[in-house]
């Protein structure tokens, strides 16, 4: 599932898949953190806290195969959890 973080990578970080979007805090280096749940419950069900693709250095985004993005959190002060 999305939970599943590989080599620091959250395999689901793109706005498209999320909905419930809430802002909680922005990191030390400025980046906004998000509360969000995501559309499809294949991917993962419950609350999640992590960032939006579009709103991080594009470093830290790798463009997967399928159109969406993922997000590398080894390079960011944020945690991609569950809550």
């Amino acid at each position: 599932g999305v939970g599943s973080v590989l080599g620091g990578f959250a395999s689901k970080s793109d706005r498209r898949l999320k909905k419930n979007i809430e802002y909680v805090f922005d990191s030390p280096s400025g980046i906004p953190v998000y509360n969000f749940e995501y559309i499809d419950d294949q991917i993962g069900s419950g609350v999640y806290q992590g960032v939006m693709s579009d709103e991080i250095p594009q470093k830290a985004v790798v463009k997967l195969k399928n159109g969406y993005d993922a997000v590398d959190y080894s390079m960011l002060d944020v945690e991609f959890k569950q809550i």
